[in-house]
C-alpha cells in the first residue's frame, strides 16, 4: 500500500542533470529615489532534473527610499 501510495506522487521520472542558470537585469532611475528594476532567468535543467526545462522567469522590482 505504501509502495502504491509514493508511486503516485509525481511522475518518477527524475533524471539528473547539471543546472545551469544565466541571469541579467536593467535598473533604472526613474528619480533619485526611485528606481525600477527588470529581471530575466533563463534555467536549463531546473531542480536538476533534465527531462524540465528551460525555463524562461521574468521579473520586476520598484524601489523607493524616502
Amino acid at each position: 500500500m505504501e509502495q502504491t501510495m509514493a508511486s503516485s506522487w509525481g511522475d518518477s521520472t527524475l533524471s539528473y542533470g547539471a543546472e545551469k542558470i544565466i541571469e541579467t537585469y536593467y535598473d533604472i532611475a526613474v528619480a533619485s529615489w526611485l528606481h525600477l528594476a527588470f529581471d530575466y532567468q533563463f534555467a536549463m535543467n531546473p531542480a536538476y532534473n533534465r527531462d524540465r526545462g528551460p525555463v524562461h522567469i521574468f521579473g520586476a522590482r520598484l524601489h523607493w527610499e524616502f
